[in-house]
């Protein structure tokens, strides 16, 4: 097969494991070697000074020896195969490079023969970028679970970042729609990686001389949304417990798509993009606005309202705790309000030590007025219009976010949005199984 068949077939396979993340690390450039995660790329990844890193993202093979209901990749679907050598890797790696189209690598693979085997080839392949062709670039791997801990070791100090999927939120789902794999084949090495990482960390406080990097961007996970029950609580509530537990950098949520027929699948992926969304938005709320699980969402309210983001549904339910009056409030409570990001919580706290601050000067600052104007007062004034009451704040959000139209979430996703505005007593809650999910043996949920 030439080259580039395999390359349509490998990178198309690809596309459904997510990439879009902050490499967070500064690989620097090194006379005589090639690439540096510093410089400016197009899309992808983000290098440690914010800039986008662009990526090629591919699969080391699409063959696969598991059978997983929900992958088009599964070895009993009947579509075109291909595998790359490691050199072919990674001389199509340094070409695209060469060629300014890339920055880094992103890449997985199918489980080809054995976890052991397919993690043993794409360590051979990255070998050959970083010591045959001196690449420094950004790389991130994805590991096979299974695979030993010797190999993990190699791997990750090859790469700048790893990550070992755990497919779906519980083990329950996973031994239903992956028979053949197992929660504690992604939990264990996850937490040998998180000690790996901890302990490489000490080395390096120790002694300055030490250049042996290990995963030094940290590790991530993926999971799949919609095609299992389980609740956005528990969804959520096991994202914590990773990044506290097993300290992932990111937990990546992937709306399923419809691609196998199998009785144990959904038919159709209704909303389910608009339901990732809102979880990368209550995940951002929990790593970077100090909000807990349980203000977000709860037990008795398990799925998050689809109609507006999860910190303005927060207010509204917290509404006892508003206005916040932004030239008195603390940094800790501008970050509770809607509309209010760190940078902007940041320039308020700056901007208010020279001058009372007036609803022009929030504008001047960057402030996304359409949504902090219902929960503010500036010198104890409201916005001019602005009725205070949550069931009124409620409809003129969602009103608000038909005409955003959600920037940057799909067309189709958006159904919802035509629903007449209903009160929050009265939204929808999706039916529950009445048996209680599992969680991963060794991660709580």
């Amino acid at each position: 097969m030439e080259l580039l068949d395999k390359l349509t077939i490998l990178s198309d396979a690809a596309k459904y494991d997510v990439a879009c993340t902050s490499s967070g690390v500064d690989r620097q450039a090194a006379k005589g070697q090639l690439g540096a995660t510093t410089k400016a790329g197009i899309c992808h990844a983000f290098s440690a000074d914010g800039r986008c890193v662009a990526l090629l993202k591919v699969l080391l093979s699409n063959v696969c020896s598991f059978d997983c209901a929900y992958c088009v990749n599964r070895r009993s679907n009947e579509i075109p195969r291909a595998t790359f050598t490691p050199r072919e890797l990674a001389e199509l790696t340094i070409g695209f490079y060469r060629r300014n189209y890339i920055e880094g690598l992103f890449l997985s693979s199918g489980v080809l023969r054995t976890p052991d085997y397919t993690v043993e080839r794409m360590c051979e392949a990255i070998r050959i970028l970083r010591e045959e062709y001196g690449f420094r670039g950004y790389i991130h791997a994805k590991a096979i679970p299974g695979a030993s801990e010797e190999l993990l070791i190699r791997l990750g100090v090859l790469v700048d970042r790893m990550s070992l999927n755990i497919e779906f939120p519980s083990e329950q789902s996973l031994k239903l729609l992956a028979p053949e794999k197992a929660g504690e084949a992604a939990i264990k090495p996850m937490a040998f990686i998180r000690d790996g990482i901890k302990e490489n960390y000490q080395d390096k406080q120790l002694s300055t001389m030490r250049r042996t990097r290990f995963v030094p961007a940290g590790q991530s996970t993926q999971m799949i949304i919609g095609a299992s029950p389980e609740s956005d609580y528990h969804i959520l509530k096991l994202s914590a417990n990773l990044y506290q537990k097993l300290e992932l950098r990111r937990v990546f949520f992937s709306a399923y798509i419809p691609i196998n027929r199998n009785p144990l699948l959904p038919t159709t992926s209704e909303v389910p993009l608009l339901r990732e969304h809102r979880l990368y938005q209550a995940d951002w709320l929990m790593r970077f606005y100090e909000f807990d699980v349980d203000e977000i969402i709860d037990e008795e309210h398990p799925f998050l309202d689809p109609l507006i983001d999860p910190k303005c549904n927060w207010a509204i339910n917290h509404i006892d705790q508003f206005p916040a009056e932004v030239n008195k409030a603390p940094y800790e409570m501008l970050l509770r309000i809607p509309g209010v990001g760190v940078k902007g919580a940041k320039r308020i706290m700056v901007a208010r030590k020279e001058r009372r601050l007036r609803f022009d000067d929030l504008k001047r600052l960057n402030i996304t007025l359409k949504r902090a104007k219902y929960f503010i007062t500036c010198n104890g004034v409201f916005s001019e219009g602005v009725l205070f009451d949550p069931l009124n704040i409620y409809q003129e959000l969602i009103s608000e976010a038909k005409k955003r139209r959600f920037k940057g979430v799909m067309e189709g996703q958006l159904s919802l949005l035509d629903m007449p505005a209903t009160p929050i007593t009265q939204l929808p809650v999706p039916a529950l199984p009445a048996t209680a999910i599992p969680a991963f043996a060794g991660v709580a949920s």
